[in-house]
């Protein structure tokens, strides 16, 4: 089969297809790739799409996609900050979950962290949003504040409430959790508004822009918000009821100052590293909303897009 470098390796259209494409693409080992290694990928990629002879084999193709994929984005081509990609998220989450529910007694320590964190989501919402939306400094501004804002007032309200009613230690180490999911539902939609009020660029079938569509941007953020709290939750709520048990074991209660912190990072970089694509590839990446559910939600959308070909029209949710 003919390589092509558009074109994901494994079948997009199922969920195991999209996990082995984003298990490659999130892989926090390529994360420290030198830029001379993404570009030299990123010259390959273009020859091929040149039809011009390349001096590598099927796998080192395969390889060099890959860094692509996980270092530029896909609307742009643009070379994505650091911090700000998929592959790094591992590294980032792993560093910042972990901080959230080591940390979480002191109200000092969860205002940092909680603000540590959704300076990092906003970093990566921005790096990975849809690139033909556009976005202000001014919407930046409001979507990191009201964020941080919504992180911090949960994150304290349930930590005050827990304390009051003295709760298990084990339901003050979910606060971070709800904290998390809150600034999700905020940051997000927050970081793309312009798409809910203007509507995001649509294309047909064959991958020409038809138009603009407020549903397809509501749907595209719904997914995210739901994908990345689908990431974050099992590592915020399995690593607190792990670590509750181990403070029953005597070997290890005794050991608990050398060994609560690395334990607790080590929990959360397998169970969030792993969690990462499968969050990606619950929903396809391209995704698409039907002419009869535009007809029926978004009647002036539909009007400008009822004669195009096919009867959907398609969209990067982002990530």
């Amino acid at each position: 089969m003919a390589f092509d470098p558009d074109q994901p390796r494994y079948d997009q259209s199922t969920f195991y297809g999209r996990l082995r494409h984003f298990a490659g693409m999130t892989d926090p080992l390529i994360a420290f790739s030198s830029t001379t290694e993404l570009i030299t990928a990123s010259e390959l990629m273009q020859k091929c799409r040149e039809k011009k002879p390349v001096p590598a084999t099927l796998e080192e193709l395969h390889r060099s996609q890959r860094l692509c994929q996980s270092a530029f984005h896909p609307d742009t081509g643009e070379l994505q900050n650091f911090a700000g990609r998929m592959c790094f998220n591992v590294w980032g989450g792993t560093m910042l979950c972990g901080a959230m529910m080591i940390w979480y007694k002191s109200t000092p320590a969860v205002i940092f962290w909680q603000w540590a964190n959704q300076s990092f989501n906003a970093l990566v919402n921005y790096t990975n949003r849809n690139a033909k939306s556009t976005l202000t400094t001014k919407d930046l501004v409001v979507s990191y504040s009201t964020a941080v804002s919504g992180a911090l007032a949960m994150a304290i309200g349930l930590k005050t409430y827990f304390a009051k009613k003295q709760s298990s230690p084990l339901a003050q180490r979910l606060v971070p959790l709800g904290a998390v999911a809150v600034a999700n539902a905020i940051n997000i939609p927050m970081m793309r508004q312009n798409e809910l009020k203007e509507g995001m660029t649509v294309t047909d079938a064959d991958g020409n822009n038809v138009g603009v569509s407020r549903l397809a941007a509501a749907k595209a953020i719904s997914l995210v918000v739901l994908s990345r709290n689908i990431i974050v939750a099992p590592c915020m709520i399995l690593t607190p009821v792990i670590m509750e048990g181990l403070n029953k074991v005597a070997s290890f209660r005794k050991h608990i100052n050398k060994l609560n912190i690395p334990t607790q990072l080590a929990l959360t970089f397998v169970i969030y590293g792993a969690m990462i694509p499968v969050g990606c590839a619950l929903f396809p990446q391209q995704n698409s909303v039907k002419l009869s559910t535009l007809k029926r939600w978004e009647p002036e959308a539909f009007e400008k897009l009822k004669n195009i070909k096919g009867d959907r029209v398609y969209f990067n949710k982002g990530l």
